[in-house]
């Protein structure tokens, strides 16, 4: 079951109404007692619907947990559609300069402040989730994928676990090497990150990227699933099809 609404969240060009989406697992009226797992995703109107999706195709998440009966709930929020390259800044945490888009600010701290700060707690008043660090995940694409990777780094104490899927690497990648190097990472922090191998073709650097991102992570001792898969692209369908390694990865052992 998904339901969605309304609510304030400030973005870099200000504060306006955006959607929420909120899954809950198939088991959940069944066991009133039982709590969940929470999985935090950006770029919430691509995850559940198609008619929501900006291209007509989303990552079919509810779907997907309800064939799995998989025990976890699933936060989201859509992002800033504005026509400024506002995505790009609320869902990076370093300032870069790209020929395609400029000058783009850094407003990804401010972003991760308000999940942290106002979202997981107005989630945690509306479902029975299981609060703790542990079982608190991040997880998105592309952008959304570069904040999932800053996420369980910058803020480890929150979340313990991350799914990045397609990340954009590209953006500021020494100041992401470093974040990793230096982060104070908890037990049992957990990544799970791929790409699709014809994505290597779009951005000269993003094999060795990928490569530097998943030796700094294992040099930290972070247990890392990481797959390049064949034929993957960057869009929502080839992510779609990536639920399979990606869920398990997050959930396994809890």
């Amino acid at each position: 079951m998904v339901e969605y609404w309304n609510l304030s969240v400030p973005g870099v060009d200000g504060t306006a109404e955006r959607r929420a989406y909120l899954y809950l697992p198939a088991c959940y009226d069944a066991e009133p007692e039982r709590r969940f797992p929470v999985l935090y995703m950006f770029d919430g109107h691509n995850v559940f619907f198609d008619s929501h999706a900006t291209y007509g195709k989303s990552w079919g998440m509810a779907e997907y947990l309800d064939r799995t009966r998989t025990p976890l709930i699933v936060a989201a929020v859509e992002c800033n559609h504005g026509p400024n390259n506002e995505r790009l800044s609320e869902y990076t945490p370093y300032p870069f300069r790209n020929p395609r888009f400029g000058n783009v600010k850094a407003f990804g701290r401010e972003t991760m402040e308000w999940f942290v700060r106002s979202f997981k707690p107005e989630i945690d008043r509306r479902a029975r989730t299981l609060p703790d660090r542990r079982h608190t995940f991040i997880g998105g694409s592309s952008m959304g994928g570069l904040m999932s990777l800053y996420a369980v780094t910058a803020y480890n104490q929150v979340f313990s676990r991350a799914m990045a899927l397609s990340p954009s690497l590209w953006v500021s990648p020494e100041q992401l090497a470093q974040e990793i190097d230096q982060a104070r990472l908890g037990p049992s922090t957990v990544v799970y990150m791929d790409y699709g191998a014809r994505e290597f073709a779009n951005h000269a650097a993003m094999r060795a990227g990928f490569a530097d991102t998943c030796t700094r992570l294992l040099q930290r001792h972070v247990p890392l699933t990481a797959r390049v898969i064949p034929g993957g692209e960057h869009c929502e369908a080839s992510w779609e099809r990536q639920l399979p390694f990606a869920v398990p990865a997050l959930m396994y052992g809890l």
